[in-house]
């Protein structure tokens, strides 16, 4: 069993309320969001691992038993190529969980008229090995859901 963490503070909600069909409709993998804080902070990793795809708008770690999770910060947040990000980290890097990986702000993401909801994804895993993803307010590095 493996617990991933929140990566922002903010309300967890569940990903069929993401409004992005491909994170919404389950198509990159199970999970849950968050809702976060209007304001500046920093995304957290969500699990131990290393960093294998980082970019200023999302990020993937790999645990040492392989399996990898997704964050999102934000819909549609590639499209400001890196403005409004800050990269805390480096890919390849080690990183424990809860050490913060990039710092960005949800407000400015939301006043430039995109969604800030953060999609937090299990990769390559199956629908029912996600459970008990809290639903309600989160601290960034509060337990988010167990990964069977």
């Amino acid at each position: 069993m493996k617990t991933v963490l929140a990566p922002v503070e903010g309300v967890a909600v569940p990903l069929s309320s993401v409004p992005d069909p491909v994170f919404s409709a389950g198509m990159v993998g199970p999970g849950t969001a968050i809702d976060p804080a209007r304001e500046p902070g920093k995304a957290v990793a969500p699990i131990s691992g290393k960093i294998m795809k980082l970019h200023p708008h999302a990020y993937v770690i790999v645990g040492d038993d392989g399996r990898g999770v997704l964050v999102h910060l934000g819909i549609d947040t590639v499209q400001l190529k890196g403005r409004g990000f800050q990269l805390l980290a480096a890919e390849g890097d080690r990183v424990s969980a809860g050490q913060p990986v990039v710092a960005w702000d949800p407000a400015a993401i939301e006043a430039g008229g995109r969604s800030p909801v953060c999609p937090v994804i299990a990769l390559d895993a199956a629908q029912e090995s996600v459970t008990g993803a809290v639903v309600g307010g989160v601290h960034a590095g509060d337990e988010l859901f167990q990964w069977e």
